[in-house]
């Protein structure tokens, strides 16, 4: 081949430019057709594995890629079963995208602790939200009473929230069990006329012979009274005598109560004011252990109590114009109707959602604070209504009427 100025390149240089030119243009059309360009990819591969080798050699290869996945779901299960609160399970979360898959696993997340996610009521977001739902879809049971408590009281939506508890209620979770049964004996949700006193017993019973202390001081209440059931006085005063020892167990089983054991069996027989002595007919009731004179501290509340009594003191302590809240400060209900829970028959000045927990209530601070009025005038300027009496007067509690 000639130039302008006459010379020429060597035959050999010019075979070699065409082949490469030629070289190019067909691997550019093998792109632009789609085709797969094999020798890029076997160069990739090999650099991908002398990179390893050189990992091995200095010994930096990164060994948690090699665990199989069940192994890191069992260990992450521990996890969130232990997590003693929600950044413990959510920083594992975010360490790597691996750990964020199998974190976010049914078997995970169906095992994990109330705290794990024990979200408060001032940190309630549309991705706290989300955060709780991811539990409860899993099958966790203590999610799906915490979310329908929430759904049902704080935030109005009656129907996912008891179809969440009766989720719970389905896998025998005794709170459950026993929150639907309040649900049914005031008819919440609905009207005074949905009440389903029947209904509400049985689920009562339910939670009872799992083992649940409301349950069991409702129960022998309800009993006491022949509210819902045949009036069996013996049979109910062997229920609160149950619930007693119940409470007296979980409090001895409880790792930091706070208070020196011998205290719990001081006897103080005045130790409160209003202290009711046996009547005449001999049917005193099975009196609560603070009446024995054992300084038994107050149980736990539930989470989802908690959250719900957070809830409400952040909202001014109300729920709406004219609905109340159980005055027992472990419980955190509210009324979904106005004059739905029932007061105190002797002062008027608190009411309760149920029997229970106008027991404890009664026993931890109203029996040193009740005392007798004429006549008590509700907030619309009415007396006190003449409803089905209802009264609990087992205990040596004061008796609750309809309000």
């Amino acid at each position: 081949m000639r130039t302008r100025r006459g010379l020429s390149y060597p035959r050999g240089a010019a075979v070699n430019a065409c082949d490469t030119a030629a070289g190019k243009r067909t691997a550019t059309t093998s792109y632009k057709r789609g085709k797969p360009d094999f020798a890029a990819g076997d160069y990739l591969v090999r650099r991908k594995k002398n990179r390893l080798i050189s990992n091995q050699k200095t010994g930096e290869t990164d060994l948690f890629d090699s665990l199989p996945d069940d192994l890191v779901i069992s260990i992450l299960c521990k996890l969130s079963s232990s997590a003693s609160c929600p950044s413990d399970f959510i920083n594992v979360l975010l360490t790597c995208k691996r750990l964020n898959g199998l974190g976010l696993h049914s078997q995970v997340l169906s095992k994990a602790s109330p705290k794990t996610f024990a979200v408060k009521a001032k940190n309630w977001s549309d991705s706290a939200h989300r955060f709780l739902k991811l539990f409860a879809d899993a099958g966790n049971v203590e999610a799906c009473y915490t979310l329908g408590m929430i759904r049902f009281y704080c935030l109005q939506n009656r129907g996912s929230g008891a179809s969440l508890m009766a989720k719970a209620a389905i896998s025998s979770y005794a709170p459950a069990l026993y929150s639907l049964a309040v649900i049914q004996f005031n008819g919440s949700g609905g009207s005074k006329s949905d009440k389903d006193l029947r209904a509400g017993v049985a689920l009562c019973a339910r939670a009872a012979f799992l083992g649940h202390i409301d349950a069991l001081r409702e129960l022998g209440h309800c009993l006491q009274d022949g509210y819902g059931v045949r009036q069996n006085v013996t049979e109910g005063r062997r229920f609160l005598v149950q619930a007693n020892a119940r409470e007296l167990a979980a409090v001895l089983s409880r790792p930091r109560s706070g208070l020196p054991t011998r205290t719990w069996f001081s006897w103080n027989p005045h130790a409160h004011p209003n202290h009711r002595h046996p009547t005449g007919n001999g049917h005193s009731g099975c009196p609560l252990l603070s009446d024995f004179g054992c300084n038994v501290p107050a149980p736990e509340s539930h989470p989802a109590s908690r959250f719900m009594t957070e809830w409400f003191a952040i909202r001014g302590g109300s729920s709406g114009s004219g609905l109340r809240l159980c005055s027992h400060t472990g419980c955190g209900r509210s009324e979904t109707r106005k004059h739905e829970f029932r007061r105190c028959s002797v002062c008027g000045a608190v009411n309760y959602c149920s029997r229970a927990c106008q027991a404890l209530d009664w026993k931890l601070r109203h029996k040193e604070e009740c005392a007798p009025v004429e006549r008590w005038v509700d907030e619309d300027g009415e007396g006190g209504a003449d409803g089905d009496d209802g009264g609990v007067d087992g205990d040596g509690d004061d008796v609750m009427i309809e309000s």
